[in-house]
């Protein structure tokens, strides 16, 4: 594998997932796969599991690992093509990116959207020039439009405590305060549609996924009826993709937020966040301190898709 972005870059997914959790059993029976490798993970967002999560697979695997936080430790970088560099942003991500090729076998990216352009976000600007120029091989540690390190740790969760064979899982708008891209409810749908899992998305109306990401899911505007029946319920916010609204909140609904009376519609399901999450707007206490809250399983497993990635990359080197 040399570029992970999305679901089609990691293959058949029953055997990614058994991959997983031989990774998982034995996070370093490839500790010296990564001998002598190095990653630098690039950051011009904030993160707490993304960092972690990825520096620790990077080490179960013997790399070398650097980390730079592009907003804190590093030139403000422009971004974009024919600006007149007066400002204060005194290098270009042209000249930056073959540098930071200079120094690594691997990188990491995570760049959100701007919510300044649909085009720009929708076309993942910053994320496809590090592949183009950088010459070495590029992950996704969230970009834009989709957030495939968390996409495959949700469905390796949602395989290891699964019940029945084909799970009913809903996607489910909640509440937040700011405008949140779609790139995590993206990635899961997208990954969703590539099981033969019963897939549903509910939200307010307006709040509607690029309808590529949708796929076959079902879309259902009714909350409860949703969850009726359920299996498994995945939370997040998002902000509105339509024009001429892209980018912004339509809504805080309290009523959207998953409290235990949603749940008690469901069978006796499992709650999903990749957070981090905002207590009593998306969920509520009791929901994602009860005992099928799967949020802390969820985020361990970060680092065990970090780490089938990265293998399946330095194997491809």
């Amino acid at each position: 594998m040399r570029h992970f972005t999305n679901v089609h870059d990691i293959g058949d997914l029953k055997t990614a997932v058994r991959e997983a959790l031989e990774v998982k059993a034995n996070r370093f029976a490839y500790k010296r796969l990564g001998e002598n490798r190095t990653l630098m993970m690039i950051f011009f967002n904030s993160s707490l599991r993304t960092r972690l999560s990825t520096q620790k697979a990077a080490m179960n695997l013997g790399m070398n690992v650097m980390v730079l936080d592009v907003n804190q430790g590093a030139w403000k970088l422009e971004t974009e093509r024919g600006v007149v560099m007066d400002g204060d942003k005194p290098e270009h991500l042209l000249e930056a990116i073959p540098v930071m090729g200079c120094y690594c076998d691997v990188i990491g990216v995570r760049s959100f959207a701007r919510f300044e352009s649909k085009s720009d976000d929708y076309e993942e600007k910053i994320l496809n020039q590090f592949i183009q120029y950088s010459g070495r091989p590029v992950f996704s540690m969230e970009a834009a439009t989709r957030h495939p390190l968390q996409s495959f740790a949700d469905l390796i969760t949602i395989e290891e405590h699964k019940l029945t064979a084909r799970p009913k899982v809903v996607l489910t708008w909640a509440p937040h305060p700011k405008a949140l891209p779609q790139a995590v409810p993206n990635s899961f749908a997208e990954w969703m549609n590539e099981t033969d899992y019963d897939f549903v998305i509910t939200h307010p109306e307006g709040y509607e996924l690029d309808p590529r990401f949708v796929g076959r899911a079902r879309v259902e505007y009714d909350q409860r009826k949703a969850f009726e029946g359920a299996d498994f319920i995945y939370a997040k916010n998002w902000a509105a993709y339509a024009d001429p609204h892209y980018g912004e909140v339509l809504s805080t609904d309290r009523s959207w937020t998953v409290d235990s009376e949603k749940m008690a519609l469901t069978n006796h399901a499992f709650f999903m966040h990749c957070l981090p999450v905002r207590r009593n707007m998306i969920v509520t206490d009791d929901v994602i301190e009860s005992p099928q809250s799967l949020v802390i399983p969820e985020a361990a497993n970060r680092e065990i898709s970090a780490q089938v990635v990265l293998k399946r990359i330095l194997e491809s080197l």
